[in-house]
């Protein structure tokens, strides 16, 4: 769910670059007679990932990823210079050799397709004109890929099983397990990896997070692009302090924080996927008030981060979080509904006020559309990280002061309610830049 890589999109950029990693490695894998010949890699790219790829950089995420570069690591710069130059000639390493490789081999191809996902990718080897390997791979959001006709491998059944939030709530009643307890040994037993080293990397998202934030506060100046959009989480911080300033020093410095971490991302800089990258502010905003502000130890953020986690984890397998299949209600709403479940989990709510917290800020987002002003994660994607962190404060305060007994709608509802919507919604406003903002308003 927490996946540290580079901006704007992980739809668009973790999610592509991963996915060419993968081909790359399957190639490289093959017998030596089967690619002695090959010449070329083509990569065709549908949905959303055409309509906005460019803007997005998608096509560079996709040249990085066929060079062997990983999310994790790779510079973030060096990742903004790629294809800049249209003469520029770059190689592959296949096996022992070089092949050449232009930008003209990736093409933005139908945005309508017959594909079974809308953020779709066909990398192909060729030989001529002779395909001698091909993989079909999609982009889910947050960075998450899947590869047609492969499952993960691996990966072990997880040891405590629930598919929704009525389950998992059945699991805490009734076996007397604590959140945290469930998430961690399911995660071990499915990543094969000790508790210990979870904690570990769970600090680790937590310090980039923080990290975001604090760059982001101090970055001044424009965003890359056409837009010319001024970043605005400098001015507003250090605004808070001044007297009489609505609404307040805490309610301003979440927004400055959750502007910052998102202004980040839009410059293409290193941020943490909450669930995706579209919504990066609103988490680490969360966290930096607790750590920053409210001096939480790192264990108790430790735990509302698993408890976003399992907010996330249930929209993702019962409705999505990518804009291109959901829209924003998919990406910003259901990050929303993350951080109030961490609010709720840290001040010691209990499980169905976590569950009725999350629903409550995932309800008041539902039928947001992902329709960004010249296909750029910035209008409107960057305040409604902000609006957003807010939105999840509110919602765990009209949890906190409700009675979990009597709550009318449940978490589960509100998420197959946005599954529905999803469905419902026109293409035009699934990250296509076509439709709303997108076509209201002039990018430069």
């Amino acid at each position: 769910m927490f996946k540290i890589g580079p901006g704007p999109s992980s739809s668009h950029t973790i999610g592509p670059m991963r996915a060419a990693c993968h081909f790359l490695e399957f190639i490289n894998k093959l017998p030596e007679a089967k690619t002695q010949n090959a010449n070329r890699i083509e990569v065709s790219l549908y949905g959303s990932l055409s309509a906005t790829g460019k803007s997005h950089g998608t096509d560079r995420a996709i040249a990085a990823g066929l060079f062997g570069w990983q999310p994790e690591s790779c510079d973030s710069l060096a990742l903004s210079e790629l294809l800049q130059a249209p003469s520029q000639r770059y190689t592959i390493r296949l096996k022992n050799r070089d092949i050449p490789f232009h930008s003209s081999q990736i093409r933005f191809a139908e945005i309508q397709h017959h594909y079974p996902f809308q953020n779709t990718m066909v990398f192909r080897l060729f030989a001529g004109d002779r395909v001698l390997a091909e993989k079909e791979c999609y982009s889910l959001g947050g960075g998450f890929i899947k590869v047609k006709g492969e499952s993960e491998e691996g990966r072990s059944d997880p040891l405590y099983r629930y598919s929704n939030m009525t389950e998992f709530i059945a699991l805490v009643t009734e076996r007397k397990i604590r959140l945290p307890g469930i998430m961690l040994k399911n995660e071990s037993t499915i990543t094969r990896t000790s508790p210990k080293m979870i904690s570990e990397k769970l600090d680790q998202i937590i310090t980039a997070m923080i990290e975001s934030v604090e760059r982001g506060l101090k970055a001044k100046g424009t965003l890359p692009g056409p837009i010319g959009l001024a970043r605005k989480a400098n001015i507003l911080y250090h605004r808070r302090k001044r007297p009489g300033f609505f609404p307040g020093q805490t309610l301003t410095a979440l927004s400055a924080y959750a502007l910052a971490a998102a202004e980040e991302n839009a410059a293409g800089h290193r941020v943490v996927t909450s669930p995706t990258l579209g919504s990066s502010g609103i988490l680490p905003a969360l966290i930096y008030a607790l750590r920053k502000n409210f001096h939480l130890p790192q264990e108790r953020i430790r735990e509302g981060l698993l408890a976003a986690a399992l907010i996330g984890f249930i929209a993702k397998q019962n409705a999505s979080i990518a804009g291109a299949e959901v829209g924003c209600q998919g990406e910003i709403g259901v990050a929303s509904a993350m951080g109030a479940a961490l609010l709720a989990y840290v001040n010691k709510q209990n499980i169905r006020t976590v569950a009725n917290a999350a629903e409550i800020s995932l309800e008041h987002h539902l039928g947001l559309t992902c329709d960004p002003v010249g296909g750029y994660v910035q209008i409107p994607c960057i305040e409604r990280n902000a609006i957003g962190a807010v939105h999840a404060y509110s919602s765990y305060l009209l949890a906190m002061v409700g009675d979990p007994g009597k709550q009318k709608v449940k978490f589960d509802q509100v998420v197959q309610a946005m599954l529905e919507t999803g469905r419902d919604m026109s293409t035009k406003y699934k990250e296509t830049s076509q439709g709303g903002l997108a076509v209201c308003v002039a990018t430069c």
